[in-house]
């Protein structure tokens, strides 16, 4: 399963309010090939299930996960930087062998 941490929680719901997103809307996270390190994660808004995605709910943040990216993505926690290195959500994988410089993409 993924986890979302608080921080990141608090980002989505702070996203969904200034865009205007429909409160039936799940975040969807994905797991596409790209990247400099063969794969990159994918975050975006959507109100479908599809065959074989799972539903998690946590923080009060809904996500929606399918089965082939859940694969790469169990354990990993949802997080929210704003450091140094710049702002943005962040997964922390423990899946990945490798990441690459920005934290983008990743391989196992």
């Amino acid at each position: 399963m993924i986890s979302v941490s608080e921080k990141a929680a608090s980002h989505v719901h702070s996203i969904m309010e200034e865009k205007q997103v429909p409160s039936d809307y799940h975040l969807r996270v994905s797991v596409v090939g790209g990247g400099c390190s063969g794969l990159s994660y994918s975050l975006a808004f959507d109100n479908e299930m599809k065959e074989g995605d799972e539903k998690i709910t946590e923080n009060g943040v809904s996500l929606v996960v399918d089965g082939k990216s859940l694969l790469y993505l169990a354990g990993t926690v949802l997080d929210f930087s704003d450091g140094l290195n710049g702002k943005g959500f962040v997964f922390n994988n423990p899946n990945a062998s490798r990441t690459c410089g920005c934290g983008e993409s990743f391989s196992v």
